[in-house]
């Protein structure tokens, strides 16, 4: 965020919060999603974004990931109808092009979600963890300072929270420690 001129943490945070709420609204994926918030915040690592263009990259983002990630992708004058038609259908097209190209299609990569479930699965989890995981996951991808540690110690991380919130005990296994190559005084730094 240090290289964008007009754009702040908190601006950032607004965008991830209301790019969840489309996500939910549309009933997209968990992996769109995170892959959106990824491609969003690589996007702004490596361009000065002004700040009414903000949306238009988030929305964009959405829309590459969609197709990335969905069966059936969003069409563009949906999206553009949740962003109360502020953009254009060109708009959005040349942002997308412009995003792709900036990260030279590259959108294979790990994201938060891959490690959230594999971990989940080695916790044998209930419904009750699960929902409380994915509940600090998201928490995560809306905070900027999150953005320092890797998306496996991040979801590491809400798994902890997770088990440690219901009172699981202990609240980081042998079982976890092995899956994740994590110990649990590396999760403790990462809550702190």
């Amino acid at each position: 965020m240090s290289s964008q001129a007009e754009i702040s943490e908190r601006m950032r945070a607004i965008l991830i919060d209301w790019i969840i709420e489309v996500q939910y609204r549309l009933t997209l994926m968990p992996e769109t999603l995170y892959l959106t918030v990824y491609i969003i915040d690589q996007y702004l690592s490596m361009e000065s974004v002004p700040r009414k263009e903000l949306q238009l990259v988030g929305i964009s983002a959405m829309l590459i990931a969609s197709k990335y990630e969905e069966i059936w992708a969003p069409l563009v004058k949906d999206l553009m109808c949740l962003c109360d038609n502020a953009f254009t259908r060109d708009q959005v097209l040349t942002k997308e092009k412009a995003i792709l190209d900036r990260l030279h299609w590259n959108l294979t990569v790990p994201i938060m979600y891959m490690f959230i479930v594999r971990y989940l699965k080695a916790a044998m989890c209930d419904t009750e963890l699960e929902n409380m995981a994915f509940f600090y996951s998201e928490l995560a991808l809306v905070h900027y300072a999150m953005l320092v540690y890797p998306p496996s110690v991040t979801a590491a991380a809400a798994v902890y929270a997770a088990r440690s919130t219901l009172g699981m005990n202990p609240p980081w296994t042998d079982i976890l420690e092995h899956h994740t190559g994590i110990v649990e005084p590396q999760l403790l730094y990462v809550l702190r």
